[in-house]
């Protein structure tokens, strides 16, 4: 059972460590993703570079490999395999190998995991960050926002274990996300559609 634990926890990593935005838009021939912007390599930032259909499909590819690797572990091992990998793959977009351990912040991840061990749950952190994002306008509040209701939401519903699991992701996500809370506390924090 160790064995498979710490198979599921490697196999996230290893799913979550893919740099989709780093590949896509090497393949599309733009500049390095990590010379622009905030040097980050998630969607936000492949915005940055102007080219919308990148964006979106970094997001698709950065919440996908998420739900992949909960899907896969959970097949071999259960539930318990499915967080361990959830857990894995949050931690290798955040923290990847080959990147020198410096990777995105999280939230297409937090979805992509969230999809794969309860789809409600997801549907709800869109919402929310839909509902916050038309609201304010602000992208990383609106993040920020819906992963401190998910954890809440889950205990609320009685997934304690998945309560527990997402409870440490929003705090890893709120941690990447340091230099965003510095910014909207100062008023500095650019704007969805905003142009720079």
């Amino acid at each position: 059972m160790i064995l498979i634990d710490i198979a599921a926890l490697l196999i996230g990593y290893l799913f979550g460590s893919i740099p989709f935005g780093l590949i896509l838009t090497r393949m599309a021939g733009t500049q390095d993703l990590r010379s622009i912007g905030s040097g980050n390599i998630g969607a936000t930032n492949v915005l940055r570079t102007g080219r919308k259909g990148l964006a979106a499909a970094t997001l698709l590819g950065d919440a996908l490999k998420g739900t992949a690797a909960v899907l896969i572990a959970f097949a071999f091992g259960g539930e318990d395999a499915a967080m361990l990998a959830a857990l894995g793959a949050f931690l290798g977009h955040l923290f990847p190998v080959w990147l020198k351990f410096k990777g995105g912040k999280g939230v297409a991840v937090y979805i992509g995991v969230l999809l794969g061990l309860l789809p409600f749950g997801a549907l709800v952190f869109c919402v929310l960050w839909l509902g916050t994002a038309l609201t304010t306008r602000y992208s990383s509040l609106s993040a920020l926002v819906a992963a401190f209701v998910t954890p809440i939401f889950l205990w609320w519903f009685g997934h304690l274990q998945l309560a527990s699991l997402f409870a440490i992701l929003t705090l890893l996500l709120f941690w990447m996300h340091r230099d965003n809370i510095r910014r909207l506390l100062a008023g500095t924090e650019g704007k969805i559609g905003e142009k720079k």
